[in-house]
């Protein structure tokens, strides 16, 4: 093909691209599920006629792209399975503050001036009863010579949730640094986020995934998958799913609707179907809730930077 002609053609398709942007009436960013931003996106379109562009990808792809976009931002609403997403854009100012009146019945701590959660997973210990492998019942069980090259984990550098499990974990005096040392030792795998982590014990190649999000692995087990969800003793975390607003959106009222939709019953039933916890506490589940877990409020002190360095250090995954 002639230069020229291809040059042409690429300005074409770019035009084309920014076109179909602006033909969005809302774009939102989302970390998975999949299932549930279609499911909001159709809702929200039969109630608002409104349409809804999505890029739904891990919070590590969410967070690149919209890095890369920061000089020229696309997204509206972005939706992050990282509380430290919410915490970071909002103390940078990059957030429009918002409450939605739906907010009413969500806990205080699972909102700010600026976001508001969507729904919670928990972190969990996720096991194959096939694979000849003991029940665990804690994260120190899984050091033990009996899960030898049988224990998988999501990349804290691509999973949110596993960033948040990491760094609760490490703060806690009696597991801390040790216990991954101890992991790494045993030849634990970190293949990458969740659905990589999971794979291998859903196909019988490992016996177990520590710290699976725990939504994920119940709609396997649903599906017919041999698997079982664990909530170790000792405590794990929660991961509750932010929604923020950019304070660069050129769809203040859209965004501001779609968060409404979210977060009113209809929105609240969509995400208890996929086996999150719904955020609003009126908002029944078929699952385990906040209440009936133990859950690890300390952090780690240390960088985000620095924490993923040592963990990747530690497992050999750098």
């Amino acid at each position: 093909m002639h230069p020229m002609k291809s040059l042409v053609l690429g300005v074409a398709a770019l035009a084309l691209s920014s076109t179909a942007a602006l033909a969005q009436d809302l774009t939102v960013y989302t970390a998975g599920p999949a299932n549930l931003i279609d499911d909001l996106v159709a809702g929200f379109k039969a109630k608002t006629d409104m349409d809804v562009g999505v890029f739904q990808a891990t919070t590590g792809k969410v967070m690149a792209r919209l890095e890369a976009e920061a000089a020229s931002p696309v997204a509206d609403v972005v939706i992050s399975a990282s509380m430290n997403t919410a915490m970071k854009f909002s103390k940078k100012g990059l957030l429009m503050p918002y409450d939605s009146a739906n907010a009413a019945t969500v806990p205080d701590f699972l909102k700010g001036k600026d976001w508001v959660v969507q729904g919670i997973s928990a972190l969990a210990i996720a096991w194959n009863p096939k694979s000849g492998t003991p029940r665990p019942e804690d994260w120190m069980d899984l050091t033990k010579p009996a899960y030898m090259d049988q224990v998988t984990m999501p990349d804290p550098a691509a999973s949110g949730s596993a960033f948040e499990l990491v760094s609760a974990l490490t703060a806690q005096e009696s597991l801390g640094w040790p216990l991954f040392e101890k992991l790494a030792a045993n030849k634990i795998i970190v293949p990458g986020a969740n659905a990589q982590a999971l794979n291998p014990v859903l196909q019988g190649a490992k016996g177990v995934v520590f710290g699976a999000v725990d939504y994920i692995s119940f709609n396997k087990k649903a599906a017919g998958e041999s698997l079982e969800v664990i909530f170790p003793k000792s405590g794990t975390v929660i991961a509750p799913r932010p929604m923020m607003i950019l304070a660069s959106t050129q769809h203040a009222d859209a965004a501001k609707a779609f968060i409404d939709y979210v977060l009113s019953d209809e929105g609240q039933a969509m995400v208890a179907k996929t086996n999150l916890m719904p955020s609003r506490s009126d908002v029944s589940a078929d699952r385990p809730l906040i209440a009936d877990l133990k859950i690890l409020d300390d952090r780690s002190s240390e960088d985000r930077k620095d924490l993923l360095a040592r963990f990747a250090e530690i497992t050999g995954t750098k």
